[in-house]
């Protein structure tokens, strides 16, 4: 186990859930380690103590026992999220959405994953009706442009840009409003479903997106800068622009260019890059705890 990292709760346990509710009856024990021996018990459980767990707290008035149950849900949920994302990332991160959604578990543990795919499939038939084989490249980003920034109404959030919310695909499809990469993975997923060959790109202080030559490649393989066409700017209302500008950009930043800096990334580092802006946010707002949480979950995409 690796430090910091949360213990993975045994197999699910079956039937009879009295011993379980005698626990949680017991939520309120006043000795600090007879409790210490009660809540490891219940952890034991994992989600399954949840629904006990939320009825005790309706049920009990008392601050440091509502604090207790909490704190026990809190950490169930937490180890539930690193473990599937522990899952999501050994398994190549080939869905970028569900990738999205288990960074916004993080801050909305009972986000409904079907109302936020439905959401996205209607954003992408909406393209789809407006799209065909014939049209050229920037004919099809010129139709995703319009479909998700003036049908849609979606924009970056320019003037809370360090806010969370920008960070969570179900606030994003809430207020339309988010940042770079967020607003960047929402139209990758788009493209995706519609077998547009667009990607993302890991350009420094800004994430890009790249249209590369052909068809989308199988899952798992990436193209190579050489077959992009061209780049997109999400946090622009899809702005399309070239390398040129990318190292005149990088020049005026005084960054020294690197190839992942006009190559097309990975799932695993748009979801990398998504925390490491959460961490920075919440750093920046002195929400210590959050930002070592979120650390926990980044240091399982390295």
């Amino acid at each position: 186990m690796n430090p910091g990292e949360p213990e993975r709760a045994p197999l699910q346990r079956q039937g009879d859930l009295s011993e379980l509710r005698a626990l949680v009856s017991l939520i309120d024990e006043p000795d600090e380690r007879n409790f210490a021996h009660i809540r490891e018990r219940i952890l034991a459980w994992g989600d399954a103590a949840i629904p006990e767990l939320e009825a005790a707290f309706d049920r009990h008035f008392q601050d440091g026992v509502q604090q207790r149950l909490v704190d026990l849900i809190q950490e169930i949920q937490y180890g539930t999220l690193y473990h599937e994302l522990e899952a999501w990332a050994a398994g190549g991160g080939l869905d970028l959405l569900e990738g999205f959604l288990l960074v916004s578990r993080f801050q909305y543990p009972n986000l409904d994953d079907v109302e936020v795919r439905t959401r996205i499939d209607q954003i992408a038939r909406d393209v789809w009706l407006e799209i065909n084989e014939g049209l050229t490249a920037l004919e099809k980003v010129k139709v995703i442009n319009h479909v998700l920034f003036d049908i849609h109404g979606f924009a970056p959030n320019k003037a809370e840009q360090h806010t969370p919310q920008n960070f969570f695909i179900n606030t994003l499809l809430e207020t339309r409003k988010g940042s770079p990469v967020s607003l960047g993975a929402l139209y990758l997923m788009i493209a995706q479903k519609l077998d547009i060959p667009i990607y993302g790109v890991n350009l420094a202080q800004h994430f890009i997106l790249a249209y590369t030559e052909g068809h989308a490649v199988v899952a798992g393989e990436l193209p190579g800068a050489e077959q992009v066409l061209f780049y997109l700017n999400p946090f622009n209302h899809g702005t399309v622009f070239t390398r040129s500008e990318i190292e005149l950009f990088l020049r005026h930043m005084k960054i020294s260019p690197e190839p992942s800096h006009y190559t097309p990334c990975s799932n695993k580092v748009i979801i990398r890059r998504l925390l490491t802006n959460l961490v920075f946010t919440y750093e920046s707002l002195k929400k210590k705890e959050k930002a070592g949480e979120l650390g926990r979950l980044l240091g399982l995409l390295d």
